[in-house]
């Protein structure tokens, strides 16, 4: 902690350096410093703005014990810790957006021992305010869940749907489009090449990652970008509706998720599709996705076999339905799954997860107190060696408190 606090004071000290030769010369009735719903704003006219955030998540939860598995227990943690900076130099159409984490558990250790500190490092252009270019590490354009910020979820955590089939951060290129269509209808385009191997890899390989999606909102925009933030907050006056579609092929990845995962024994291709929607109104909001991967390109060589079998394919879905109690109370239900195909279901679990939530929001979604309670159930009709043991109605359940600017 001491260290991010040494980082946040250097950072901001930075600020004030490379922005003092610009505000040096700022009229009296001018503002260069500016407290807003952004966070704390460096600016000076159409040449330079610098927008600084941080947000952290403190949880504790507990996990039963079934059967004899192994991971029941206390979890007591700061799930996430962030800083993130965004805004403009030289002029609007040149922007920037960074994102640091600090906590261990937000760093990606899965496939090695060095931490991942950065989750965002982008340099956009603006031709207008319907299309725009990115060059940098970001969320790909995948599931919705996965895309809307951490600090915009219902539940603590994402669902297993999305932890086995999520598509996450990668370096690339990206490309955005907005098209107009009638008086209220809007369609969104996405679309990247990237390298396939997640964030903070060193090096690639001969394979690149193409992904696009597609987004139809039938009934207008969301009230504050609500397609992209769960539960309807903003008490949506007439119905909103958005429906998208994601294809993704991660060409030779190297990792069990495509950019996420252990590090496999020799490259797979990667095919993902999904499909999602958002619906609000009047305070109620209901969210829905499915998965869809396939996974070849690859060999058994006898030394491979398990870890070859173990990567994660086959269907998911997720469904949430929420509802405010005023502004500022909110319950949510969730029921996820995660199912195999036949010809892996020995080397695989089926998953399902059934959840309640309740979010106590001080000012929407930055300051905030959730409590999670969930049933998980996990199933493996084979007794294949280095799997763990199968349970059901396995409870989880949590507090978290977040706060943020």
């Amino acid at each position: 902690m001491t260290r991010f606090l040494r980082i946040c004071i250097n950072i901001i000290a930075f600020c004030f350096l490379i922005a003092n030769p610009v505000f040096g010369q700022v009229e009296s009735d001018e503002r260069p410093l500016d407290v807003s719903q952004n966070g704390i704003a460096f600016h000076k006219d159409s040449v330079f703005l610098l927008n600084l955030r941080f947000r952290m998540q403190n949880r504790f939860g507990y996990l039963s014990t079934i059967d004899g598995v192994d991971e029941a227990g206390f979890e007591a943690m700061v799930r996430r810790l962030r800083l993130r900076f965004d805004g403009f130099v030289l002029n609007k159409k040149i922007g920037y957006y960074i994102q640091l984490s600090f906590s261990r558990s937000d760093q990606d250790l899965t496939s090695g021992t060095i931490s991942q500190t950065v989750r965002d490092a982008m340099v956009y252009y603006n031709f207008n305010k319907n299309f725009y270019l990115g060059f940098g590490q970001s969320k790909l354009p995948g599931n919705r869940e996965r895309v809307i910020s951490s600090g915009n979820l219902q539940f603590p955590d994402r669902s297993i749907a999305n932890a086995n089939f999520t598509l996450d951060r990668d370096f690339g290129f990206f490309a955005y489009k907005t098209i107009p269509m009638g008086e209220k209808q809007i369609l969104q385009v996405k679309t990247t090449i990237s390298s396939g191997e997640g964030r903070g890899q060193l090096a690639s390989n001969t394979g690149l990652a193409y992904t696009g999606r597609v987004e139809w909102l039938p009934l207008g925009t969301f009230k504050n970008l609500g397609d992209y933030s769960e539960g309807d907050l903003e008490f949506e006056k007439t119905p909103k509706l958005s429906l998208a579609a994601t294809y993704s092929y991660n060409n030779k990845t190297t990792r069990s998720g495509g950019q996420l995962g252990s590090v496999l024994p020799n490259p797979v291709d990667m095919k993902t599709f999904i499909s999602d929607m958002m619906f609000k109104y009047a305070g109620w909001g209901v969210m829905g996705e499915f998965f869809l991967r396939n996974v070849d390109g690859f060999e058994y060589t006898g030394t491979n076999d398990l870890a070859m079998n173990k990567i994660p394919r086959g269907t998911g879905f997720n469904v949430h339905v929420s509802r405010m109690m005023g502004k500022k109370h909110e319950v949510a239900a969730r029921y996820a799954g995660v199912t195999p195909p036949e010809e892996y279901k020995d080397f695989q679990y089926r998953w399902r997860t059934k959840a309640l939530g309740y979010t106590y929001y001080l000012n929407k979604h930055r300051i905030k107190f959730q409590y999670y309670f969930s049933l998980d159930d996990r199933y493996n009709p084979g007794n294949v060696p280095g799997l763990l043991h199968n349970f059901e109605n396995r409870v989880n359940t949590m507090i978290q408190v977040e706060l943020g600017i």
